[in-house]
């Protein structure tokens, strides 16, 4: 009988000691790293109370209640933190609702970092370096893509304007790439003293820089100056050779040769195939620049470790099209206004008849619980940017699979 028991207590001090080896395996496991770098839509410029609208779409209600506490408070994500790095200054903590372009907004980073935990069921740190109304062109410029050139058109013109042409070179090289500088500083410096931003951190288990997702476009899509064909086939390539420079850029400069990279592809509007009537001049441009952000995936030096995002179709069509009603009704209104059929004290009432004939009481509570912004910040909707977020993540997790 001693004997026996002697056995099992043996054995259960052996599977205590296995289980101590399993905790202690796992807890060195190096901490997953995520880079999230981009302009005003990385930053992300939904207003939190716009979750609202998740909870009005059965499909979307589920995600809404990981978001939030029964008493509506945002949640906090398990095991994910965030360091962000903006106009505003620097701010970090654990991921929650409040770090996009302010405090009152998100950007993808919630659904991001909640969807990449679920993926990967370790800690994970986000760091986020994002700036309004930046340019890859220049702003973001990688090294290897050599000096921004002006061309013959852009020359052309400052002649035309009396521009002292080396005054304007000199002043677009001093700004020429400080953002991918500043991007790469701020890495290096969160990498540096990590336990800062995760308490948790242990110097012991070391990091993984794991993935990159870039999300930017607008400044380089409406930039006539640099991209004088934009309109045609082609006008956007460009864009296409600086992405894959600055791929193959910060890939050595942070010492990560297979660094998984996703490119969020400018979406904004939806599939150009869906586009209605004033719509219809932006088509070509739009879906241009769409397959040139998209391009570099495509690279056979980039198969298997650099995706390509279509935003696009997270876009809410239901979104545009009642705030396309809407506008029209108050167009209408200004225009009787500007005929002299309204006086200015009647304009306010008229304005709420004519919205309230063109929308149903659940259309306008549809607007204002998703809308927060303008379109080329995708209608500020949290339905739309927690969407691309996930998007994000389901693409990056692919790409560790590989």
């Amino acid at each position: 009988m001693r004997t026996y028991i002697s056995f099992w207590k043996w054995s259960a001090r052996f599977v205590v000691l296995i289980g101590f080896a399993a905790v202690a395996q796992a807890v060195e496991k190096p901490l997953k790293v995520f880079l999230l770098v981009g302009q005003s839509n990385m930053q992300g410029h939904a207003r939190i109370q716009t979750l609202d609208h998740l909870g009005m779409d059965p499909k979307t209600q589920p995600l809404l209640e990981q978001l939030r506490e029964p008493d509506g408070t945002p949640k906090v994500i398990e095991d994910v933190w965030i360091s962000y790095l903006s106009a505003g200054g620097e701010k970090h903590g654990p991921l929650t609702a409040g770090f996009g372009a302010d405090d009152t907004k998100i950007g993808p980073e919630l659904t991001f970092g909640l969807t990449m935990q679920q993926k990967v069921g370790e800690p994970i740190l986000l760091i986020k370096a994002a700036w309004g109304g930046k340019s890859l062109n220049t702003d973001f410029r990688p090294p290897s893509a050599g000096p921004y050139r002006f061309n013959e058109q852009q020359r052309a013109q400052f002649e035309k304007q009396g521009k002292d042409l080396k005054v304007i070179e000199a002043a677009k090289e001093e700004v020429t790439g400080h953002y991918y500088r500043l991007m790469l500083a701020q890495v290096k410096k969160v990498l540096a003293d990590i336990s800062a931003v995760y308490p948790n951190y242990q110097s012991s288990q070391g990091y993984q820089l794991a993935g990159f997702v870039w999300f930017q476009g607008w400044n380089d899509m409406v930039d006539r100056g640099t991209y004088p064909d934009r309109g045609e086939p082609g006008g956007y390539d460009a864009y296409s050779e600086v992405m894959a420079h600055f791929i193959r850029d910060v890939r050595k400069d942070l010492e990560a040769p297979e660094l998984p990279f996703v490119i969020g592809v400018l979406g904004v509007g939806g599939p150009v195939s869906k586009y209605g009537p004033d719509q219809q001049r932006y088509r070509g441009i739009h879906q241009h620049f769409r397959d040139a952000m998209a391009a570099p995936a495509s690279l056979a030096e980039f198969q298997g470790n650099v995706a390509a995002v279509r935003t696009e179709d997270f876009w809410d069509s239901q979104l545009t099209a009642l705030r396309a009603r809407e506008s029209k009704a108050r167009q209408a209104v200004r225009q009787r206004e500007r005929d002299g059929e309204l006086a200015k004290d009647a304009v306010r009432a008229a304005m709420e008849e004519a919205v309230a004939e063109a929308l149903t009481p659940e259309e306008r509570v549809i607007l204002e619980k998703g809308v927060s912004n303008q379109e080329y910040h995708y209608l500020g909707s949290a339905k739309i940017l927690t969407g691309i977020g996930s998007g994000f993540a389901e693409a990056m997790a692919s790409l560790l699979k590989e």
